[in-house]
């Protein structure tokens, strides 16, 4: 027999609040543990050292500014660090830490509108804390340090929280914040909320009209004259094949079991909404809840012909992010129909909480005990390691050098060396790359670059010291040795100058 809906006030504090530092770490067992400085912390971080320092990286404020000039987060960042004295690597893990607790916090809010129990509110954030990518998207719904993108994630689920209890201004709060932290993650939350106040309250659809309508008036003004000027120019050839490796980019490419993969998000919400409302389970403002969800779909649709004529806009918006949304949707119904779906009794929801809670804590554990039995829970700083020994030397060099590493060290050394050395690099691949997305004269620089190293593994003094002399190199950093002066060793990490 299902039980009444209770009112939402049943869901009391007590069990959230219990429940926020098992979140938290499971949450990051998951992930591989918290790392700071680790993937896209190699343009973040450098981003907020820029905006705290303009001395600094005088020839990589470029590719710096090219994705940094589009959010506030950098100067945001970077003005609470100086007014409160609390460095880079603390400030960073304390926004990783509120980030988590935002999307713990907003998904027991929408629990408390959808759910009956609270053990089934329990069950949804442990499945939450179960880390996965979504399909060729380059997302994943949790990261291991902090990510704009993730801060910005979870102040839209607050959002969504807020428009279950019909607090308009409370969400538009939370979207506008996201958006100046990641626009693009804000973006598909504004679509999804405004779609569904459009289906929850018919008196607003007036107004929300004006609005989208100012919304595009803006979009067309950015995309001509203002921030965003020029991005409406067609990707050519020689920009498209520096992004070979990017397949997440361009949908239309997907093989089709990603299709299927990423689709099943809208079957299953289809399917759960349809059997709540069979129910009688459906609450007064849920219908919009799935069918802004749905929405957004259709504005993935629309904008699949732009990206494939290669229109930049197109690309660089990574439409098919919007599936995360839909992903953390059809989680929330998903755990509906395990705890409470068939039978809903106290009892299910207590045991489906149970077993995603050992799955999250199996799981978690084989990650950090069995996959990286190296990492601490939690490395928050610089590790004091051959490289961060070799790094601390370096933040205390001129902050005018410039050095020239292997262009993938960030994934050999887990931190990159504009990060952990805040110095100038003269490539860094696998990241700067990823930037040429954003601005076509960054990634044939990046392209040449890297084709004027060829193979680092196969690098000669004599080709070091000519790049030293043609370019303005100052440092090598290597791991074998040079016929070059060496600088600093430590362990296998060698500074050589090159000048």
């Amino acid at each position: 027999m299902i039980e009444p809906t209770p009112p939402a006030s049943r869901f009391g504090p007590s069990p959230l609040l219990l429940a926020l530092l098992p979140f938290v770490v499971l949450c990051t067992m998951n992930s591989a543990t918290y790392r700071y400085g680790a993937s896209d912390q190699a343009f973040y971080i450098p981003a907020v050292v820029l905006a705290m320092h303009p001395a600094y990286f005088p020839r990589d404020a470029p590719v710096i500014e090219a994705q940094g000039r589009l959010t506030l987060v950098d100067d945001a960042v970077g003005a609470l660090s100086s007014v409160t004295g609390i460095g880079l690597p603390t400030l960073a893990l304390s926004l990783y830490v509120v980030s988590l607790l935002l999307l713990a916090t907003a998904a027991w809010l929408v629990a408390s509108r959808l759910y009956r129990t609270q053990w089934a509110g329990l069950a949804l954030l442990a499945a939450l804390t179960l880390r996965h990518s979504i399909s060729r998207t380059g997302t994943n719904t949790l990261e291991g340090y902090f990510h704009p993108r993730q801060l910005a994630f979870g102040l839209g689920a607050l959002a969504v929280a807020c428009m279950l209890r019909r607090r308009a201004f409370e969400a538009v709060v939370a979207v506008l914040l996201a958006g100046a932290i990641h626009p693009t993650t804000a973006m598909w939350f504004a679509i999804w909320l405004t779609a569904a106040t459009a289906v929850n309250e018919p008196r607003w659809r007036r107004p929300l009209a004006a609005a989208a309508g100012t919304a595009a008036l803006l979009a067309l003004w950015a995309t001509t004259l203002g921030p965003l000027a020029g991005r409406l120019a067609l990707m050519d050839p020689e920009w498209l094949a520096t992004l070979d490796t990017k397949d997440y980019l361009f949908p239309l490419e997907w093989p089709i079991a990603t299709w299927a993969f990423n689709l099943a998000y809208v079957v299953a919400i289809v399917a759960v909404y349809r059997w709540r409302r069979a129910r009688g389970l459906v609450e007064p403002l849920e219908p919009g809840l799935a069918l802004g969800a749905l929405s957004l779909v259709v504005v993935f649709v629309g904008v699949l012909p732009l990206n494939a004529a290669r229109v930049a806009l197109a690309v660089q918006l990574q439409a098919s992010r919007m599936f995360w949304m839909l992903d953390f949707l059809a989680t929330i119904y998903l755990v509906w129909a395990l705890a409470e779906g068939v039978r809903g009794t106290a009892a299910r929801a207590r045991l489906a909480a149970a077993v995603l809670l050992c799955l999250s804590l199996a799981r978690g554990g084989y990650v950090k005990f069995v996959e990286f039995p190296q990492r601490p829970l939690a490395q928050v700083t610089v590790p004091d390691n051959d490289w961060g020994r070799a790094m601390a030397w370096a933040r205390n060099t001129d902050v005018r050098s410039y050095w020239l590493a292997d262009p993938i060290h960030a994934a050999r050394y887990g931190m990159s060396l504009r990060v952990a050395g805040e110095r100038d690099v003269f490539v860094e691949g696998i990241k700067d790359a990823a930037i040429g997305m954003y601005d076509r004269s960054i990634a044939i620089r990046t392209r040449d670059r890297l084709a004027a190293i060829g193979d680092f593994g196969a690098l000669s003094a004599d080709r070091a010291r000519e790049l030293g002399a043609t370019l303005g190199l100052d440092y090598l950093l290597a791991e074998r040795p040079f016929g070059l002066p060496l600088a600093f060793q430590s362990g296998d990490v060698r500074i050589y100058r090159l000048r």
